[in-house]
């Protein structure tokens, strides 16, 4: 079972942590999109008004467990263009790559540093990290969710099709770690979200029964045609994640999950694609879809950064 998540407090009551999506209100969550739009608009140089006040004194270590393009150097530069500085480690970099505990850690790197994001192989030890730090703490990723990636992901669906609330999502594939964060997201921002899943690789159901009880307009079933057809928007990842064995058994319960031209015609003829990268054309999605005009992948990449941003800024106290 995952562990319970710290309670996400107030800059006064202590760290601001950014760990799920179900974690924060609704309120919260729409402010840092809107401020993730303004930051893309502002550019390199993101105004004072956005910027939390000190940030250019501060320091954010990024951990990461597991290799990394998008999430390392987005964060990295996020960073540095709200006017602090990030300093990067491997897991092999620390002492927790001989032993010494998460608690310690996090516990000596508040004493360090501003706040952390971590890429992890296990999701309890983001938790566990969050529950003992006194600085900030961010998922970048673990085995249970994506937070940052679906919110540079609703981002990008407003800047292509206007606001979320009340749309039509389609999930393609496996109910992995990022199709968990979309159902979280469609709870919090109010839209539809359709997934297909053979049904051996369903989300959990812990996820599955947190939905039930937010009420969320979240439907699961096994047809790739019913979840796209008339969606705003279809998403789908790879196959086989990192450090997941079963590769071959995996592409072939898949397979039927492909998305590919004939797939996305089912989608409205405004719906674009989104693919959280790296791609393997010709598993997951078909050349033609990836490269094709209803692709948005490379703006989705960009909007890591932005929304990044936005995120850094909320934790730090803007």
């Amino acid at each position: 079972m995952l562990e319970k998540a710290p309670t996400v407090m107030t800059a006064k009551q202590g760290p601001r942590h950014f760990l799920d999506i179900a974690d924060l209100d609704s309120k919260t969550l729409r402010k840092i999109i809107d401020n993730a739009h303004a930051m893309k608009r502002a550019g390199k140089r993101v105004p004072a008004e956005l910027r939390p006040k000190g940030i250019e004194d501060d320091v954010l270590v990024l951990i990461f467990e597991k290799p990394s393009t998008r999430t390392r150097v987005s964060f990295d530069v996020a960073m540095r263009q709200l006017g602090g500085q990030a300093l990067t480690l491997n897991h092999d970099d620390l002492q927790l790559g001989r032993g010494e505990s998460v608690a310690d850690t996090a516990r000596v790197l508040s004493r360090y540093a501003d706040g952390i994001m971590i890429r992890a192989n296990a999701h309890a030890t983001l938790a566990e990290l969050a529950r003992h730090a006194t600085i900030p703490v961010i998922n970048g990723l673990t085995e249970k969710s994506h937070p940052c990636q679906i919110m540079a992901d609703i981002q990008t669906f407003e800047e292509h099709l206007g606001p979320i609330k009340g749309r039509t999502v389609a999930w393609v594939g496996d109910g992995n770690n990022v199709a968990v964060s979309w159902m979280h997201a469609a709870v919090r921002f109010g839209f539809k979200l359709r997934l297909a899943c053979p049904k051996s690789l369903y989300p959990e159901a812990e996820a599955l029964d947190w939905v039930q009880r937010e009420k969320g307009n979240v439907e699961i079933g096994t047809d790739p045609s019913e979840a796209v057809k008339g969606a705003d928007c279809v998403v789908t990842d790879t196959w086989v994640s990192m450090g997941q064995s079963g590769a071959a058994k995996r592409k072939k319960i898949l397979a039927p999950y492909a998305v590919d031209a004939k797939l996305m015609s089912k989608a409205s003829k405004s719906a674009i694609f989104m693919h959280c990268l790296p791609a393997y054309r010709g598993h997951e999605v078909s050349e033609e879809v990836l490269e094709g005009p209803q692709s948005v992948i490379f703006d989705e990449a960009e909007n890591r950064l932005h929304a990044q941003k936005a995120i850094l800024a909320w934790c730090f106290g803007a």
